[in-house]
């Protein structure tokens, strides 16, 4: 029986990793002025100046934990709403809903399993990207901004650490629920870039192949918006794997 005197769950769950506590409030108030108010949402931040701190891994699955909302809606600090507010979210929601009920994560960019950049994103002072047809399913996700439904428990995986491929992990997380991943028509401006492909990067890469091709049990590869990953499994795979990130390691000391 419910209780009737708890406050009602709210519609979304606007969460974010802090390092910013002054970038952190403009995105904020950012969504508040486009309809993302405590009538319908609520703020979940980790990582500010006191209280724990996470990496994305730790701190997405904490964050899905706490989250009271429909759709917990993953989103960086350095995001700001343009013309698409909180009713054009549920919207959007909503024609996916009824187009592919078994979805359980969204974003505005990825790359579908064939390779096809889908994006509508727009970085700094530039136009906003568009590319491919938008909604469209897809096999990874730009962690820019990423909504999930929170009815399907996904959660990010508990062995890999750090703060780069979760989109991509997301994606596979649902995959192996029987759900989907969509990249939707919700543009928002992204102030920062995309973070650097460094050795941490491509260590991280390594660790995220061989643990997804162990648990999907297949070799694969996946385009993301920032590289390509080869999952590990078999020999053949590994060598190739290898190979890969060799090659990529290598063009940083040129």
């Amino acid at each position: 029986m419910s209780d009737p005197t708890a406050p009602p769950e709210p519609f979304f769950s606007v969460c974010c990793l802090v390092t910013d506590p002054v970038q952190h409030a403009a995105m904020c108030a950012s969504f508040r002025g486009g309809g993302f108010t405590s009538a319908n949402t609520e703020f979940i931040a980790y990582g500010a100046r006191s209280g724990p701190r996470f990496d994305a891994y730790a701190g997405i699955g904490r964050m899905l934990e706490d989250a009271r909302g429909r759709y917990a809606v993953l989103v960086r600090q350095d995001v700001r709403l343009l013309a698409d507010g909180a009713t054009e979210l549920e919207a959007r929601l909503a024609e996916l809903t009824e187009r592919d009920p078994d979805w359980a994560v969204a974003g505005n960019a990825g790359v579908t399993a064939e390779g096809e950049a889908v994006m509508r994103l727009t970085e700094g002072d530039g136009p906003t990207a568009q590319q491919g047809t938008v909604p469209a399913r897809v096999a990874s996700l730009d962690e820019s901004f990423i909504v999930v439904r929170r009815a399907t428990g996904l959660r990010p995986s508990a062995g890999l650490a750090g703060y780069q491929l979760f989109g991509t992990d997301l994606c596979l997380q649902a995959r192996l629920l029987g759900r989907t991943a969509w990249a939707i028509d919700f543009n928002v401006r992204r102030l920062g870039t995309a973070g650097r492909l460094d050795r941490a990067f491509f260590d991280h890469q390594e660790a995220f192949e061989r643990l997804w091709g162990q648990r999907l049990g297949q070799s694969e590869r996946i385009r993301t918006p920032r590289t390509t990953l080869t999952l590990r499994s078999g020999l053949g795979s590994e060598l190739l794997g290898r190979w890969r990130l060799s090659r990529l390691r290598a063009r940083l000391d040129r």
